[in-house]
């Protein structure tokens, strides 16, 4: 990744602005709600984004993979799902943005990547559930287009290395969906990252 750090801390957070404009969109009644993620409901989807930035969060601090794993799924929303989430991004983005963050190697469950790649897959993994949160409340699932274009042009760098990658044929599909189905011809570029990440865009919402 050659990208200014500014540059990815700045996207992770536009990343992280749209998922959270979802989120207040969210009801009382709707946090049962099935997600295209179909372990998740609702809020087990928001805890994964929270829980996801404290793990990488901890992985700048010398966390291991292991332990990463092993947090992916405790509880970290407590009685305030959105301060929670708000609070993640911004301590996340203050975390990889200390003096020496991006060039620190880290553990990640799929293979050493540097603070700066690291940094990369996390806004990938944001701006995809934005558009998993949305579907599933009736959102605006738009994301943001100059982000989606970003995302789409450096597939191959963001992955580049790791265990599991959208663009591998042949992975194992444990921390990816498979593509499912054929986009049509003249799909925009949501449509193309959103396929390549295991989604059906065309398809009508989860009714609850």
């Amino acid at each position: 990744m050659t990208d200014s750090i500014d540059g990815l801390i700045e996207r992770f957070v536009l990343a992280g602005a749209g998922f959270e404009r979802r989120l207040r969109a969210v009801r009382d009644g709707q946090w049962a709600w099935p997600t295209p993620c179909a372990e998740w409901d609702v809020r087990a989807l928001t805890n994964h984004m929270v829980r996801g930035n404290l793990n990488y969060m901890r992985l700048l601090d010398g966390g291991s993979s292991a332990e990463f794993l092993r947090m992916r799924d405790v509880d970290a929303l407590g009685d305030d799902p959105l301060a929670a989430y708000a609070r993640s991004v911004e301590e996340c983005a203050a975390a990889f943005g200390r003096p020496g963050a991006m060039e620190r190697l880290l553990d990640y469950p799929l293979g050493q990547v540097t603070g700066r790649q690291a940094l990369a897959v996390r806004l990938t993994d944001s701006a995809v559930h934005t558009w998993d949160l949305a579907r599933a409340i009736g959102d605006d699932e738009t994301l943001d287009e100059a982000l989606v274009a970003w995302i789409l042009d450096r597939l191959d760098l963001i992955y580049a290395g790791l265990a599991e990658s959208p663009l591998a044929a042949d992975t194992t599909h444990r921390f990816f969906a498979a593509p499912d189905g054929v986009l049509p011809q003249g799909a925009s570029r949501q449509e193309r990252l959103l396929h390549l990440m295991g989604r059906r865009p065309g398809r009508p919402a989860p009714s609850a």
